[in-house]
């Protein structure tokens, strides 16, 4: 197994990865003073095929765990459900030592999170991720939420998980379609911090996606030590953490105006990732043939590089206009300098954003 260090104090958790180590769970939550009763959020899939391992691994750690159901999508992740878990929760008189484990993806570990810090002002969660982008993002770091018709992850809080335990065989079921989603996450911290790690991309594509789990295990392992690094400097995201948002600005807008159900998150990302470096090289702040790489990366993981041409610019305008990265309803851009660098540019105009979302 390999273990990561998010370091915040009081608050400092592990990263712990590693292939097959699902059994291991119950034991590892032996060493916090949790209660005895444990919900599993999940939704029915993921519990169909882990459920019993998990349940049966926290038993034998002395823990009572129960089954607590969302279904499975993007556009599940909202109130209504989030006020489901906190009546199943009341209804179960959890305690303030409680701890809910969130076994999912990201949409599963961001309404535990958001869930958990709202019950009684705030119980534990472990988080479990069982899909790639999980497992590199979105279980890490403490962002917490749900979504709104008006924008993506508007409401939520930071709050940080007590573990996340990656057990890296769950991707053996993972759907091409949601395993290249992933991928979109993995290029980012390639884009934004680590050569090295864009040039591993290039050359094990193949062992990646086949899964081969020495090649995979390293590089899921460095993407959680960069955002680890990152959190560990900047948990609430004052500076040096909005870089993790590269992407994500024309991501988060696209997913907006389909409604969370067309794209998958990585593919919102992969399509912002392109388009924000199209911005970049507008500004004369990177070449075309580094730009030109990314895509050809992107691609290359079967992922899209390009918003599709029945979404409007001006709609998606709007939506980046009160997206929560914004500042007084000036829109900031994580722009790449070149691979494994870039630079939070504010007050980007309208006219740019066009001409970057026209590259076709």
């Amino acid at each position: 197994m390999n273990r990561v260090a998010v370091r915040l104090g009081e608050r400092s958790y592990d990263i712990v990865i590693g292939a097959g180590i699902l059994p291991g769970l119950g034991e590892a939550m032996q060493g916090f003073a949790f209660s005895p009763r444990v919900p599993v959020l999940s939704n029915p899939t993921v519990l169909g095929l882990y459920g019993d391992r998990v349940v049966k691994s926290l038993q034998q750690g002395g823990f009572e765990a129960f089954p607590l159901l969302i279904p499975d999508g993007e556009e599940y992740k909202d109130y209504f459900w989030a006020h489901h878990g906190l009546t199943e929760l009341l209804r179960r008189k959890l305690d303030r030592n409680s701890c809910i484990v969130s076994l999912g993806g990201g949409v599963i570990g961001d309404l535990a999170g958001f869930v958990a810090s709202l019950y009684m002002r705030g119980i534990s969660f472990v988080q479990v991720p069982t899909t790639l982008l999980a497992q590199v993002d979105s279980s890490v770091g403490g962002k917490t939420g749900v979504n709104h018709l008006l924008g993506k992850n508007m409401i939520g809080t930071f709050y940080q998980p007590r573990l996340v335990w990656v057990d890296t065989e769950t991707l053996r079921t993972l759907p091409s379609r949601e395993l290249k989603s992933g991928m979109a996450e993995i290029i980012k911290y390639g884009m934004i911090w680590d050569k090295d790690l864009f040039r591993t991309l290039q050359a094990d594509r193949e062992s990646l996606l086949a899964l081969n789990n020495s090649v995979l295990t390293s590089v899921i392992t460095r993407s959680c030590e960069i955002k680890a690094e990152v959190v560990s400097q900047d948990e609430r995201e004052a500076g040096l953490r909005a870089i993790l948002n590269f992407g994500h600005t024309i991501g988060h807008a696209v997913e907006t105006e389909t409604g969370y159900s067309r794209f998958l998150h990585g593919e919102a990302v992969a399509m912002g990732m392109r388009h924000e470096a199209e911005i970049s090289v507008l500004l004369g702040l990177i070449g075309s043939g580094e730009v030109s790489e990314l895509r050809t990366l992107v691609e290359a993981y079967g992922l899209p590089c390009a918003v599709p041409e029945d979404l409007s610019a001006e709609r998606l305008i709007r939506h980046m206009k009160i997206d929560k990265k914004a500042l007084e309803g000036r829109m900031r851009f994580v722009l790449p300098e070149t691979i494994g660098r870039v630079r939070v540019e504010p007050g980007i105009g309208s006219d740019v954003i066009r001409r970057a979302l026209a590259a076709g």
